[in-house]
């Protein structure tokens, strides 16, 4: 029994690790006003190149620097439409999840000659801890950042009131920029995670909506890190015990207990999300006075 207990911890806190990166990347973007809704985008993304470039290197630290850059790639496209052109948060973002739900199939079929998954990568080449040191160390360094630093008070007064932070002489583009490039790079880990950390490769659609539930924890913790990482936590043992209770409660088909986390995340958001108060600005382009 404390075995298993062990066991379920261990479990609990890498499968809550991508969740959490991607969490904490979407905090940066929603409380400086860009609503990040292409996280899973941005997972799938860095899966894919941190796997394919850790195949050809041998290196999992420069595979996990390609995904970050990856991620930031992919978030300057998201942050230049939302930001510079006023286009809709929520379809652009939408765009680059579908986008990278094939992107990653069409390079993966011309370099590998299959777009199922890239080959296997030697587990001398992987990285099966260092990221969920990273995701949780992030934990208190961004709470530190955001409630205890010029550029926290910042960010945090782009997302409420985007016209009064101007008018104190913040550059709004500037920090929603910046804001959003983070959220990239972070997600992108996230997915490298998957692929070079938990598992040895690429699969197609390997997040399985992991970016959603990650979009949930962010409601659920209110946009806050700590808070954001309880819930991620929460998401990270209902897979555990998804995964646990497969093949022992007898008369019931695996894939109705699969689908417990994904009904877990439609209860949090029909339950809290109207007890979430999102940041004022959230989703509300800025026009600058001229």
């Amino acid at each position: 029994m404390e075995l298993f207990r062990i066991a379920m911890i261990f479990s609990t806190i890498r499968l809550a690790t991508p969740l959490l990166l991607a969490a904490l990347g979407g905090l940066f973007a929603e409380r400086s006003g860009v609503i990040n809704i292409a996280l899973e985008g941005l997972m799938l993304g860095g899966a894919f190149t941190a796997a394919t470039v850790t195949f050809y290197t041998g290196s999992p630290w420069i595979g996990l620097l390609a995904a970050m850059g990856g991620g930031v790639l992919i978030a300057a496209i998201h942050a230049v439409a939302c930001i510079q052109f006023k286009a809709d948060q929520v379809v652009t973002g939408t765009a680059i999840n579908i986008l990278m739900l094939a992107v990653p199939t069409l390079v993966c079929g011309a370099l590998f000659g299959t777009t199922g998954s890239t080959p296997q990568i030697p587990r001398s080449s992987l990285m099966p801890n260092a990221p969920i040191v990273v995701a949780f160390a992030l934990v208190p360094a961004i709470a530190y950042l955001l409630y205890r630093t010029p550029f926290g008070l910042r960010l945090r007064a782009v997302g409420e009131n985007p016209e009064a932070a101007d008018t104190a002489g913040v550059s709004v583009y500037g920090i929603r920029y910046a804001a959003v490039l983070v959220s990239g790079a972070l997600a992108a880990i996230g997915g490298a995670y998957l692929s070079i950390g938990q598992s040895s490769l690429f699969t197609r659609n390997m997040t399985a909506g992991r970016g959603f539930i990650a979009l949930a924890a962010l409601i659920f913790g209110k946009w806050r890190p700590v808070q954001t990482m309880l819930a991620c936590l929460l998401f990270g043992f209902a897979d555990a015990a998804a995964i646990q209770m497969q093949g022992v409660i007898p008369y019931v088909r695996v894939e109705y207990i699969q689908i417990i986390p994904y009904v877990l995340t439609m209860i949090v958001l029909a339950g809290f999300i109207g007890a979430s108060r999102a940041p004022r600005a959230l989703g509300r382009p800025y026009e600058k006075e001229r």
